[in-house]
């Protein structure tokens, strides 16, 4: 069948020019593919689709290589299987999200570099372009890798508070804080902040006269998540900016650092 051996052919090529990534490649999908059956057998079919979802995700770092003629560094397209491995099944069907208090804080770290190495990768291909009239200077390259980066991690929190207010999720964490200020406390509405210090508990009353409790202190439902989400967004992009920005400053070298994290064309390459 054509479809097969296109699909063992580029197999082949895949493990003759890439081994470490080939080799990843192949482990992630067996562990997938047993999340999968397993998923199936207890009847946690969201999480099959997620496992097909994985498998989708896992293709396109190469399917981007064939049709643009991209190269992907092995260490970027290494991290980006790790990364989606580590956020879809360890994240999600694992629970990691919640077993692990700073996973969501490394994810999300990771992809501010990875977004912003994106980001980067897309202007340096358009300057190198023989058809491009765009040719940023370097601090303006690293600046728009960082505006990237920052506008994919803005859009991502938008994508989690519509998920939670629209279906019922919960993307957006809840966190227990045991003080705020509210300007809604105000008794003379003159927009004075009024400090709520010590809390050690909460109680919600329902319509239906039932009583919730959250001990501990008061359940903000995702504003502490999203900051702290895009706070670390921002680490990850100014890290990858400063290394990007050296990268250009310095091309050509051999030994260039950044070289490992940023796609080329096929022809560009040095």
């Amino acid at each position: 069948m054509p479809v097969v051996s296109r699909f063992l052919e580029t197999s082949r090529k895949a493990a003759k020019e890439k081994p470490g990534v080939f080799a990843l490649y192949v482990i992630l999908c067996v562990i997938v593919a047993i999340v999968f059956v397993r998923s199936i057998f207890e009847g946690r079919y969201e999480h099959a689709l997620l496992c097909l979802l994985v498998f989708i995700l896992f293709w396109i770092p190469s399917m981007l290589e064939r049709r643009f003629t991209v190269e992907i560094p092995s260490v970027l397209e290494g991290i980006i299987l790790c990364f989606i491995f580590a956020a879809e099944i360890l994240g999600e069907i694992d629970a990691f999200y919640i077993k692990i208090p700073f996973w969501d804080t490394i994810l999300h770290t990771t992809w501010g570099f990875l977004a912003a190495g994106i980001g980067f990768a897309l202007v340096d291909i358009l300057n190198r372009s023989h058809a491009s009239r765009l040719q940023l200077a370097p601090i303006y390259m690293a600046i728009t890798a960082f505006c990237f980066s920052m506008t994919a991690g803005a859009v991502w929190e938008l994508f989690e508070y519509s998920m939670d207010v629209f279906v019922g999720f919960d993307m957006q964490k809840d966190t227990i804080v045991t003080a705020f200020s509210s300007v809604t406390l105000d008794p003379t509405n003159t927009n004075i902040a009024i400090p709520v210090d010590g809390i050690v508990g909460t109680e919600i009353m329902l319509a239906s006269g039932e009583t919730v409790v959250i001990p501990g202190g008061y359940l903000d439902i995702g504003l502490h998540d999203s900051m702290a989400d895009l706070f670390v967004n921002l680490i990850g992009a100014v890290t990858f900016s400063v290394i990007g920005f050296i990268y250009v400053k310095n091309r050509g070298h051999k030994k260039s650092f950044a070289a490992h994290f940023i796609p080329k064309l096929r022809n560009t390459i040095k």
